[in-house]
């Protein structure tokens, strides 16, 4: 997502390189592109105008620094104005106050409310250690019952049988009561869709949220990332009847323009509160305004990537194999559960994009499935590779070849081609350990983070904000990582 906005203003701060300084006459052209990229983003065009004028105020304003490079200062302030037009900060569900917490979910159909009400059960229960009761509550579409059942089996939550023949608001407050009587922190209650807005929904869901009023429900309305300005007019129109206190942009993962992410918050009023990744029921994140134009801005997104990497990383696995390559070993078994490792973090592209700079790297590098498929045929060969093999490559002689090669389904080039590839890697982990032994990296061109920066390659304004440390650890890469 945001592919092609981060690629047009990209083009647009190139009115600015080399300038002395900033000046109306020198950014008219990048808010010209600037205007015209947003537009076809599908970004609301009011929102547009105010964001332009925004950024043209502070430009040219007294907040601009005296000495500071112009392009730099320029990007600054547009991912300033960004985060503001998106909102300043994550706004969760308010998990401080007494339970059981009603969360309604609402929306149409085929926004992704089901598989939220899943996502958000498995966020609340692992990350926020909070008892959670998921509750059916459409009766419209009985088959909504069973699919909300099955995510719950999924996740490891419990569900309220809900009497699907009772009135919704009914079904709320004998669900509020029951986790009361169970002391459960929060309760999620999947509502009705329809395919369009309807008096008939929005009447329903007014009665449901009328019957819970009194323990001052949260309402998250999903809406789908892919939708553009449909989804904050329809966002608009929930807000006005129901009162919304947050909304979830599913399907942020697409190729959709970001017209909505860049739109909704500033014509609803309503914050976003979580934005839905992916397929899997742990691909739900914060919605952080300030990281998100940074990812737009090609800054990066260090952060992100850092609490990925806490999250995921197995830190006495990866201090293991640091110690490993520090005695020179590097084995396919260290390999794959690097792979592994990096798989949990997310598509090869999604971290990438976190780095500050790679976004035009990846622009040119262009579809990087052929990489990620040929990561996949790696990882099944190894599968067929014994745990002696695995701990000593240099073991595998033609007779083993052809054992791998029938047993992966692969042709015995493809097992070959892999070993050399493998004897690379692990010639190039040796070199970077002598490297560090020797008092760091040296200047990488085209990397960042090693040192010698590049034309391109930005860094998060302020500087990227640093994990809080956890007694005396190498970090969460876990020093031999990557």
């Amino acid at each position: 997502m945001f592919d092609t906005l981060s690629e047009k203003f990209s083009d647009a701060f190139k009115h600015v390189q080399g300038k002395g300084k900033i000046s109306e006459s020198n950014i008219e052209d990048a808010l010209k592109d600037v205007r015209t990229a947003l537009l076809e983003a599908d970004v609301n065009f009011k929102v547009v105008k105010s964001f332009i004028g925004a950024v043209k105020e502070s430009a040219l304003g007294e907040k601009v620094i005296s000495g500071v490079n112009p392009e730099e200062q320029f990007i600054k302030i547009v991912h300033d104005e960004l985060a503001s037009v998106m909102g300043s900060a994550n706004e969760e569900v308010d998990l401080e106050r007494a339970g059981p917490i009603p969360v309604l979910v609402v929306g149409l159909n085929g926004q992704g409310k089901t598989t939220f009400s899943g996502k958000l059960s498995k966020h609340l229960i692992e990350k926020k250690k909070k008892s959670v009761l998921i509750v059916p509550a459409d009766t419209f579409r009985p088959a909504a019952k069973d699919q909300l059942i099955t995510l719950a089996n999924q996740v490891g939550v419990d569900y309220f049988d809900s009497d699907l023949s009772k009135h919704p608001g009914d079904i709320a407050k004998e669900a509020m009561a029951f986790a009361k009587e169970k002391n459960i922190d929060v309760v999620i209650i999947d509502t009705a869709g329809r395919l369009h807005v309807d008096d008939e929904l929005m009447g329903q869901l007014k009665e449901v949220g009328e019957a819970i009023k009194s323990l001052k429900p949260e309402i998250l309305m999903v809406a789908d990332a892919m939708t553009g300005q449909e989804a904050v007019n329809v966002a608009k129109v929930f807000h006005e009847t129901l009162g919304l206190t947050g909304i979830v942009l599913s399907k942020m993962d697409s190729d959709a323009k970001g017209g909505a992410a860049l739109s909704i918050r500033h014509v609803t009023g309503v914050p976003i509160k979580y934005i839905s990744t992916g397929e899997k029921m742990k691909d739900l994140e914060l919605f952080h305004p300030d990281r998100l134009a940074g990812r737009i801005l090609d800054m990066g997104d260090v952060v992100s990537l850092v609490e990925k990497a806490e999250e995921h990383i197995d830190e006495k696995e990866a201090e293991r194999m640091m110690k490993n390559m520090e005695k020179g070993k590097f084995t396919v078994d260290d390999f794959m559960k690097q792979m592994d490792m990096m798989n949990n973090l997310g598509s090869m592209g999604s971290i990438l994009k976190m780095i500050p700079g790679m976004g035009g790297a990846l622009r040119q590098m262009g579809d990087l499935s052929s990489a990620e498929d040929e990561m996949k045929k790696m990882k099944v060969i190894i599968g067929s590779m014994t745990k002696a093999e695995k701990q000593d490559y240099k073991v595998v002689k033609e007779s083993r070849i052809k054992r791998i090669a029938n047993g992966s389904g692969n042709t015995e080039s493809s097992v070959k081609d892999f070993l050399a590839k493998f004897r690379q890697m692990e010639k190039m982990m040796g070199g970077m350990m002598q490297m560090m032994k020797g008092g760091g990296m040296p200047s990488m061109p085209g990397m960042p983070g090693m040192g010698g920066a590049q034309d391109g390659f930005r860094q998060q304004p302020g500087g990227a904000k640093k994990p809080k440390k956890k007694g005396k650890k190498r970090g969460p890469w876990g020093g031999g990582f990557f």
